[in-house]
């Protein structure tokens, strides 16, 4: 698991900040992770500190999709 800030959701993106400084955009979330952390429209999880875990996806023309699989407010 990795710990990051959440600091948006914009045009169907989840934008997290990691603690060494990277910033990633995931395209989904699974759902039982939103179901549990409405993060579309809860603005009190903004500047929220989530230790998260997520998958790389590489679909056939090689495009990537981020998800977030599982998802902890710390």
């Amino acid at each position: 698991m990795k710990t990051a800030t959440f600091k948006s959701y914009q045009d169907g993106l989840f934008t997290f900040w990691f603690d060494n400084g990277d910033e990633l955009a995931f395209e989904e979330v699974h759902p039982k992770a939103l179901y549990k952390y409405n993060l579309k429209e809860d603005d009190s999880f903004l500047d929220q500190t989530f230790k998260l875990t997520y998958s790389e996806i590489v679909d056939d023309l090689d495009a990537v999709t981020y998800r977030i699989d599982s998802l902890t407010l710390v």
